[in-house]
C-alpha cells in the first residue's frame, strides 16, 4: 500500500515553526489534530426505552427504543451506531428496525439476542449519552398454548405443568406464534368496540397478562370454568378458570416471559407487541440499517 498524503490543511512554514519554538507552543499537525466531535442524532433526544432501571425481566424480553418522530432511512445507521448493549455473560445479539403496530415506519428499533437470554444475564443498554438502563434476566418461563388441545404447558427450571385453557373461537382465532409478556394488570377494562367486535363484551377482567398491542391478553374468564380444556369460545384472548388457575399464573409471570401459541392461524406481526421472535435470525439481522 502506498504512502498516504494528508491534504486537510496547509503545512506550517519554517517561520511559523520558529515562532512556535519561541513561544513554547506546538502547532497542531494536520494529520494529528482532533476533529470536532459530531453531535448525536437529534432522534436520541426524546428516545424512550421499554425497561426500567433495575428491572428483572423474562428470557424473551427485547430491548425496544421508540422515537418521538420517524427516523428517515438515511439517518437510521447513524442512530443505530449510537445504541449499545452489553451482556454478562456475552451473547450474540442485534438491533433491527421494527414497524410498530401503532407507530409510523422508522419510529421503533428493537434489540434481541440470537436465542432467548440466559437466566441471570446482566444487561446494560445505552441510548446515546442521555439514557442508560441496567436490567437482569430472571428465571426462565416459557408457556406453550395449544389451541387444538385447549391446553397450556408452562415450563420453568423446576419442571412443567399443564393448564386447561380456552382460546379464540373460529373466526376470532388467537394469534399464532411467539409473544412476549409486555405487562400485567390485576384488573383491566375491556371493551369489544375498541377491537371491532361491536357490543360483544364490556367490563373488567381479572389477572390480565398483556401479550399484544392489538389487545390479546391471557386472563381470567368465567367461560373457562366450563370450556377450558374442551373448546375455544373467546374473542381471541386466552381464558383461564376462576378457581385460582388464573390468579396462580398471574402471580408467577413477569414481563419478558414467553407465550407461544401453536395450532392457530395467522402469526402475530413482529411489531404487534413484542413479536420479534417470529423472525428467523437471518430475517432479524436483515432489519438492521448497518447490514
Amino acid at each position: 500500500m502506498g504512502a498516504v498524503t494528508a491534504c486537510s490543511g496547509p503545512v506550517a512554514s519554517d517561520a511559523t515553526a520558529r515562532q512556535d519554538a519561541r513561544t513554547g507552543t506546538t502547532a497542531p499537525s494536520p494529520d494529528t489534530a482532533k476533529a470536532p466531535e459530531r453531535p448525536e442524532p437529534e432522534a436520541l433526544r426524546d428516545a424512550r426505552l421499554n425497561v426500567r432501571d433495575g428491572q428483572v425481566v423474562g428470557v424473551g424480553m427485547p430491548l425496544s427504543v421508540t422515537f418521538a418522530r420517524p427516523v428517515p432511512p438515511a439517518e437510521r445507521a447513524r442512530v443505530e451506531r449510537a445504541l449499545e448493549v452489553r451482556t454478562a455473560p456475552a451473547a450474540d445479539g442485534a438491533w433491527s428496525w421494527v414497524k410498530d403496530r401503532n407507530l409510523p415506519e422508522g419510529q421503533r428499533i428493537d434489540y434481541r439476542p440470537r436465542a432467548f437470554h440466559r437466566p441471570g444475564t446482566d444487561i446494560t443498554v445505552r441510548v446515546g449519552s442521555r439514557l442508560t438502563r441496567h436490567v437482569t434476566v430472571g428465571r426462565s418461563l416459557v408457556a406453550t398454548v395449544d389451541v387444538r388441545r385447549h391446553e397450556m404447558t408452562v415450563v420453568t427450571a423446576s419442571g412443567e405443568r399443564r393448564v386447561p385453557v380456552t382460546a379464540g373461537a373460529p373466526g376470532m382465532d388467537t394469534w399464532n406464534g411467539t409473544m412476549v409478556v409486555s405487562d400485567k394488570q390485576r384488573r383491566v377494562w375491556m371493551d369489544s368496540r375498541t377491537v371491532g367486535y361491536g357490543d360483544a363484551y364490556k367490563g373488567y377482567y381479572d389477572y390480565a397478562v398483556h401479550l399484544t398491542a392489538s389487545g390479546t391478553y391471557l386472563h381470567q374468564n368465567a367461560k373457562a370454568d366450563t370450556y377450558a380444556g374442551r373448546g375455544n369460545v373467546t374473542h381471541g384472548c386466552i381464558g383461564l378458570a376462576t378457581d385460582g388457575t388464573a390468579r396462580r399464573f398471574y402471580e408467577q409471570v413477569i414481563p419478558g416471559d414467553v407465550i407461544r401459541v401453536v395450532g392457530s392461524k395467522e402469526t402475530v406481526a413482529p411489531g404487534n407487541g413484542y413479536g420479534d421472535w417470529n423472525l428467523s435470525w437471518e430475517q432479524w439481522r436483515a432489519g438492521s440499517a448497518l447490514t
